[in-house]
């Protein structure tokens, strides 16, 4: 069973739909306790850094999500993959979860618009098991204006926006936990690829 964490800052349902439409079962975790009988978790995350750490910390998630990383497979979506990192720099500098090296900053790509909105394809930079069948050039769906900044051997997948934008993540070689800076819900094939190998691990 998959908990999706709910902390206020999160789009759950999109992420509920589509583990449904793939046939696994999951329960949003309104409370710390909620995870403790999940196999797996997924932080999802929509918004400022800052504001959802707040959120995590008030709600004691963010103490019982780096327990609970420890002993099972955890995904972070989106705003959700950027606080895994050690620190943001939106708004003023951040404490993350530290759960993978590394921090967040603003994207500076002039002549593109900002925030990195839509479509773009990925190219493998490190094989990792939620990235299995999913090649170079697949397209997925981005929505973010800040980006991650960590050592190579965290990066599973990339996509260029004026630059290496890191679209999937990990803690080292053989971590278990995972970040995904686009939404695996919301794109297509390669994104339900990713959701259902994450769900199967």
């Amino acid at each position: 069973m998959i908990a999706i964490i709910d902390y206020g800052a999160g789009n759950l349902f999109s992420v509920k739909n589509a583990l449904d439409y793939l046939g696994f079962e999951s329960v949003q975790a309104s409370d710390p306790p909620d995870m403790e009988q999940a196999d797996k978790l997924i932080l999802p995350g929509v918004g400022a850094f800052p504001d959802a750490m707040r959120s995590l910390r008030e709600s004691g998630f963010a103490e019982a999500i780096v327990e609970e990383a420890a002993r099972k497979p955890l995904l972070g979506i989106c705003l959700g993959a950027q606080l895994l990192f050690e620190k943001g720099f939106e708004f003023g500098e951040t404490k993350g979860l530290g759960l993978i090296p590394g921090y967040v900053d603003a994207i500076v790509a002039p002549g593109l618009k900002i925030p990195h909105m839509g479509w773009n394809d990925v190219r493998v930079v490190n094989p990792s098991p939620p990235a299995r069948g999913v090649n170079d050039g697949d397209m997925v769906y981005f929505v973010h204006s800040y980006k991650i900044v960590t050592e190579e051997v965290n990066i599973s997948l990339a996509a260029e926006y004026g630059q290496l934008i890191p679209a999937l993540v990990r803690n080292g070689a053989g971590g278990q936990v995972y970040g995904a800076q686009f939404h695996p819900e919301k794109s297509g094939s390669a994104g339900l690829e990713i959701l259902r190998n994450f769900a199967e691990l």
